[in-house]
């Protein structure tokens, strides 16, 4: 039997928790499986939270370079999202986003899909702005 804490290749989820939610039955497709535009939503909501963290304010999703859905998603599975910080420029920031899902009836923890976003500072007149340098090192 499989560990509550673990997916079958023993990896543990890495960078921090932006999002908790459970996976409901109006956002499957008519297999029951959950769909991937929701799941990419959520991810993209968990990176532009860690984005917003670290710059300090408004940023805007600029670009997804990469996305991989290894295993379905299922109603009722509670589905986190885990984003770590790939790069920082001046007024961008890269993060590879983590999605896990504890799985409903069985409580194992798999790793069901990854993919790097990239967000902007904006200001207040809707363009770019710097990320202060304090900021980047808190």
């Amino acid at each position: 039997m499989k560990n509550a804490d673990s997916d079958d290749s023993g990896d543990e989820p890495r960078g921090e928790l932006c999002i908790q939610t459970v996976a409901m039955p109006a956002d499957t497709n008519p297999s029951g499986d959950i769909f991937g535009g929701w799941l990419l939503a959520q991810m993209d909501i968990a990176g532009g939270i860690a984005a917003r963290n670290l710059s300090g304010g408004r940023t805007v999703t600029i670009a997804v370079e990469s996305m991989t859905f290894k295993r379905p998603v299922k109603v009722g599975d509670v589905v986190s999202c885990y984003a770590t910080l790939e790069r920082q420029g001046r007024t961008s920031v890269t993060f590879r986003v983590e999605v896990w899902s504890r799985r409903h009836e069985s409580f194992v923890r798999e790793k069901v899909t990854e993919g790097v976003f990239t967000y902007v500072a904006i200001g207040a007149d809707g363009r770019p702005r710097e990320i202060e340098q304090e900021t980047l090192s808190a």
